[in-house]
């Protein structure tokens, strides 16, 4: 009998993963139980009792007299196989939190198992883990049987056991994704800095190179998109755009708008605020699908973005009526100047350069600034004014 006992702690170890000394420990608590049911709770000396691990003989002792465990009767023996089994479920128990704690912040694949009120209960085997309705992505569907891979939220301790939290919206579940197809991320050369994520729809990952002949970018990505195509497979559809970190924030800043060009950014480091400016045609693009593509920038960057259209010189109103002429007293008419259009007079008056004397004063920078002058045009424009002015005086 002591050689079965022996036999069946061995099995369960083997089985439940519970170490022996704590399943010797437990039989022996059982017994101690049921000697006390048997000799009545009131008896003052301590009863112990002691499993060989080697032969699996029982020895029970009343303070120091041994007591014959044959006197061990039917209700004794139910009791110790009670609480037995009641030790060993909580030892599994506390196994199975140990091992799920330590997978905190990992991603795990079980299947559907059952729906209570919205959550999804996933078996994973061993044990369940819920899937709460919060912490699912509202697009995705399931069926029972079907297979889910989720990140581990949390684990709790209830009075039924751990309960496992698990998560399809979290960013660590997309940044873990990458730790598996990628491995230049797990061999320490490509960093994921920053994740931000709106899930089911969109993310953007900012990633470095520790390396500078290894391509951060490239390297997420996969030959022909194979790396990141399979993540988005695995998040039926989620878009993904993969930045590259750079710790100037301008530059940092511009990236995490992308697709969108950015013309110009102002930088306001005290409120740590910044101003883009994008051309007309790239603004639905900055901020995105009921701004998407900035809110997520802004969570990326953590830099609080207000992006604002160019206005072109095209753009300033202009009134029907005729430029005012320049009088003899402010300087010489433009239309002196050779080979001066009608197109080449509006955009020099436009920027207000309406006489001779200004456009002889100024530098082929702020000349070829003017759209539909370019630099040989502008200095053309300053040798003919400076020559027509020589030749007045």
């Amino acid at each position: 009998m002591n050689g079965e006992l022996l036999t069946v702690l061995d099995h369960i170890e083997r089985e439940k993963g519970i170490k022996k000394e704590i399943l010797i420990n437990a039989v022996e608590t059982a017994l101690i139980s049921a000697a006390r049911k048997m000799l009545g709770h009131d008896i003052k000396d301590d009863i112990t009792v002691k499993l060989d691990p080697e032969t699996g003989d029982i020895k029970v002792f009343q303070g120091k007299k041994k007591i014959d465990s044959d006197e061990f009767g039917r209700i004794a023996a139910q009791t110790a196989k009670q609480i037995i089994i009641q030790k060993i479920r909580e030892a599994e128990r506390d196994v199975i939190f140990s091992e799920y704690t330590a997978k905190i912040g990992t991603v795990i694949s079980g299947s559907v198992h059952r729906f209570e009120k919205g959550d999804i209960v996933v078996d994973l085997g061993r044990t369940e883990a819920v899937l709460p309705k919060k912490e699912q992505i509202s697009k995705e569907t399931y069926k029972q049987g079907e297979r889910v891979r989720a990140y581990v939220l949390d684990v709790k301790k209830t009075g039924r056991g751990p309960q496992i939290v698990l998560s399809r919206t979290h960013p660590g579940l997309v940044k873990r994704m990458f730790e598996l197809e990628v491995p230049e991320i797990i061999e320490g050369i490509v960093e994921i800095k920053v994740i931000a994520r709106e899930a089911g729809d969109r993310t953007k990952i900012a990633v470095w190179s520790k390396d500078l002949k290894v391509d951060c970018l490239g390297a997420c990505v996969g030959m022909r998109g194979a790396r990141v195509k399979e993540i988005v497979r695995e998040l039926h559809g989620e878009k993904i755009d993969i930045v590259k970190w750079n710790e100037d924030p301008a530059e940092f800043i511009a990236a995490a708008l992308s697709p969108a060009q950015i013309n110009k950014i102002k930088i306001d480091k005290e409120s740590k605020k910044v101003e883009v400016i994008v051309e007309e045609d790239q603004l639905s693009l900055a901020i995105g699908k009921k701004g998407q593509n900035v809110r997520l920038a802004v969570k990326l960057t953590g830099w609080d973005i207000d992006i604002k259209p160019r206005k072109p010189i095209e753009n300033l109103l202009i009134t029907t009526e005729p430029a005012k002429e320049p009088s003899s007293a402010e300087g010489t008419l433009i239309q002196e100047l050779p080979r001066v259009g009608p197109k080449t007079y509006d955009a020099l008056t436009a920027a207000g350069f309406n006489t001779v004397e200004k456009i002889a004063g100024a530098s082929v920078k702020e000349l070829s600034g003017i759209k539909g002058i370019g630099k040989k045009s502008a200095e053309n424009l300053i040798e003919s004014s400076k020559e027509l002015l020589k030749g007045k005086k």
